[in-house]
């Protein structure tokens, strides 16, 4: 629909072309969906497989304590040391409503230094503790046959 004003072909039109505004529309989102992954923040392990992975989406909010292949421990994604892991986590969790912790070990961790970890989240109050594993190539296979066949 469109509106000439001033009578020939060379007037004035008052129309609104929105495919510029498309384009770059398309273009910001495709920018946005590239670089949200790159965001997350945290600390590169190596996380060990299992096959009874159950997926847990990755929220903003969450408590994570990861443990480096040098056991050094890192509190969202903030190094800290084993003796104040426990009195930082206690003020975080102070104010938040669900008081879960997260540990992503890296697979060469020795289970002490995790044993060690928990130990100190216990000492904080900390009751539920969650491990972070990989899936197994199978597991990925069977759960996507899995959705697959439920369709």
């Amino acid at each position: 629909m469109s509106m000439d004003v001033g009578g020939g072909k060379g007037g004035v039109k008052s129309d609104i072309n929105v495919t510029p505004l498309v384009d770059v529309m398309l273009v910001l989102l495709i920018i946005m969906m590239l670089v949200a992954p790159m965001l997350q923040q945290g600390v590169a392990v190596k996380l060990p497989k299992a096959d009874n992975t159950v997926d847990k989406p990755e929220v903003q909010g969450q408590t994570v304590i990861a443990i480096a292949k040098d056991k050094r421990i890192y509190f969202n994604a903030k190094a800290v040391s084993e003796a104040e892991l426990g009195t930082r986590v206690n003020e975080y969790l102070e104010s938040k409503k669900e008081k879960v912790v997260i540990i992503k070990a890296d697979e060469e961790v020795e289970y002490g230094a995790v044993m060690a970890a928990m130990d100190q989240l216990r000492l904080a109050g900390v009751e539920d503790i969650g491990l972070i594993t990989e899936p197994t190539t199978e597991n990925v296979a069977a759960a996507a046959a899995a959705a697959a066949g439920a369709r």
